[in-house]
């Protein structure tokens, strides 16, 4: 007896054309053809770093340039102040003196204290220093944890771009060219590592760190998704320049993002900002719940997915 043919198998689906990266892929060239575009039509020079936190992927535009940072750069004295006190070396609870001699303008509360009237602890400061970007405060941390130990924490972090040079309103300082700096790859670095907890800190610290960025603030960041969504972020403005920090906890697929502006003007800088805002989260709430088809599943499914980031 004849053996039967075989039943023909059929060819495995293609996601593309021959030659053509899978939808997914398109869905990422989208979002970099996006932010070459705000870059390009923004005046003056504009660096861009999105990572998507579940997946480990970056997109980027002039991410390896040094940007002015402005008060961005009170997220890593942020960080030192927590990993310092870790060591045991700056209990976040002793409380310090305000000095009129301490006192700066610019922005915050504490430029307008009396001479040593108020008694605030580090962790009051540091609160001050990010959600009113207080000059004052900053001033008072920096002298504390020292400029040099902000920049070798850094340096151990992998973000040794990310520099501490001087202290806040200092302007002769500035015109000398000593400005506190950032790349957009090496903030990203940084914004990666605190929402791994990947820092030299305990989990619990890690996470009253980000609870303090977390505090509503008004701003493009926040303003680019629903209501109820948790933005840690820190903006940072002086004239010429505009940059933010944050990462944006949307359910399913959390992203982080670091955009500066510079040789630019105010308004301008802030719409490029909130366009790499609106552009990331409409990437990645499209890529939220869905299957590698594009078909969107229940988050708890979704979560069973994920591939963690390398």
């Amino acid at each position: 007896m004849a053996a039967a043919p075989l039943a023909a198998q059929p060819a495995p689906a293609r996601m593309a054309p021959p030659g053509e990266p899978p939808p997914r892929e398109l869905l990422g060239l989208q979002l970099r053809g996006a932010l070459g575009a705000i870059a390009a039509r923004t005046p003056g020079v504009v660096g861009i770093a999105v990572a998507d936190l579940t997946s480990g992927e970056r997109f980027t535009v002039n991410e390896t340039y040094a940007f002015p940072q402005g008060s961005a750069i009170k997220i890593p004295i942020l960080v030192e102040l927590f990993r310092q006190a870790e060591a045991g070396r700056v209990p976040l609870e002793e409380r310090v003196a305000v000095r009129t001699a301490d006192q700066v303008g610019g922005t915050g509360v504490a430029q307008w204290f009396g001479d040593g009237t108020s008694l605030l602890s580090w962790r009051d400061l540091a609160t001050l220093m990010i959600v009113l970007s207080d000059n004052t405060a900053t001033n008072l941390l920096i002298d504390r944890l020292g400029m040099a130990s902000v920049n070798a924490t850094m340096a151990s972090l992998g973000a040794g771009d990310v520099r501490l040079q001087r202290q806040m309103i200092r302007p002769l300082a500035s015109a000398r060219g000593e400005e506190n700096v950032a790349t957009p790859a090496g903030a990203l670095t940084v914004l990666e590592r605190l929402h791994r907890c990947a820092l030299p800190m305990s989990r619990a610290r890690c996470d009253a760190l980000r609870r303090i960025l977390e505090i509503p603030k008004d701003g493009p960041l926040p303003a680019s998704v629903p209501a109820g969504v948790k933005v840690a972020w820190k903006p940072g403005s002086v004239e010429g320049v505009e940059t933010a920090w944050g990462i944006v906890a949307l359910p399913g697929r959390p992203y982080a993002l670091a955009v500066m502006t510079t040789y630019g003007d105010a308004a301008p800088g802030q719409q490029a900002i909130r366009a790499v805002a609106d552009a990331a989260y409409e990437h990645f709430r499209r890529v939220a719940r869905a299957s590698g088809y594009g078909v969107r599943v229940p988050l708890s499914l979704a979560d069973s997915l994920r591939v963690p980031p390398p």
